[in-house]
């Protein structure tokens, strides 16, 4: 599985995101990815899996399928996301 959060940097809820991956981090002892949708990658990513609202936690299988999102604040609890890990 790969839990990925898609955000902006340097916005009004860059605070929360950050808080959310240090306490996921600590709770779980799992990283989530980020991934920034200004970027080519992130771009790409986003128009692939059709998230266009920030930020958007997507839980993902090793072969690509889309097992779960959510998408906009507030953030999933930590236990729903740390199933994905």
């Amino acid at each position: 599985m790969r839990t990925i959060i898609v955000y902006k940097d340097e916005t009004d809820y860059t605070r929360t995101v950050t808080d959310y991956l240090r306490d996921f981090k600590r709770q779980t002892g799992h990283d989530i990815e980020t991934l920034d949708p200004d970027t080519a990658d992130g771009a790409d990513f986003c128009r692939t899996y059709d998230i266009v609202e920030y930020p958007s936690v997507i839980a993902m299988s090793d072969d690509g399928h889309m097992q779960n999102v959510w998408r906009g604040l507030p953030l999933p609890t930590i236990s729903e996301v740390s199933y994905y890990v």
